[in-house]
C-alpha cells in the first residue's frame, strides 16, 4: 500500500512560543514537528491532524481545551529520494497542510517509539533552526503571526 502524497504538519507550541520537536527514530538528528499522511484520499485534514497528533505525541485535541488550528496554508515540496519508495511509482511531490496547536506547559508527551525516540521544547527561533525540513522551519517562523 503506497502512501498518499498529501499530509499534515502540526506545529505544537506553548503560549510563550516554545515549540515541541520530535526526533525521527529511523533518522537520528532529524528533528521535526508532527507530520503524517492521509490514511484515505477522502480523510478530512482535521481528522488526519488530530490522529497524527495523538499517534506521535499522545496529545488529544479535544476541541475545547486543546484545539487544532488550520492555517489554511499548504506547501508543495519534493519528496526526498530516500523516501520515494513509500509512494506510487512516479510520485515525487507531496502537498503538506499546516496546522498548529497551543498546549499547556508541562503537558505529558508520549512518543511512538517506532517513529520517534526523543522530544525537546525550544524557543521558536531555535526550533526552526533545528528542523531538518525547510517547510517545517518556515511554518515555525510564521508561528508568531499565525498561531
Amino acid at each position: 500500500m503506497y502512501k498518499i502524497p498529501e499530509s499534515v504538519l502540526v506545529v505544537i507550541h506553548t503560549s510563550d512560543l516554545d515549540v515541541l520537536l520530535i526526533e525521527r527514530a529511523a533518522n537520528p538528528g532529524y528533528w521535526q514537528s508532527v507530520t503524517g499522511s492521509l490514511d484515505t484520499e477522502d480523510e478530512p485534514l482535521l481528522t488526519t491532524a488530530t490522529r497524527e497528533l495523538f499517534e506521535e505525541t499522545g496529545i488529544v485535541a479535544d476541541g475545547e481545551r486543546i484545539k487544532l488550528r488550520d492555517w489554511g496554508m499548504s506547501n508543495i515540496y519534493e519528496i526526498y529520494p530516500v523516501w520515494r519508495h513509500r509512494y506510487a511509482p512516479g510520485v515525487t511531490q507531496n502537498t503538506e497542510h499546516i496546522f498548529s496547536v497551543e498546549v499547556p506547559r508541562g503537558i505529558p508527551i508520549v512518543l511512538s517509539p517506532r517513529e520517534h525516540t526523543a522530544h525537546i521544547w525550544l524557543p521558536y527561533l531555535e526550533a526552526a533552526d533545528k528542523c531538518f525540513s525547510p517547510s517545517n522551519a518556515e511554518a515555525i517562523l510564521q508561528l508568531p503571526k499565525l498561531r
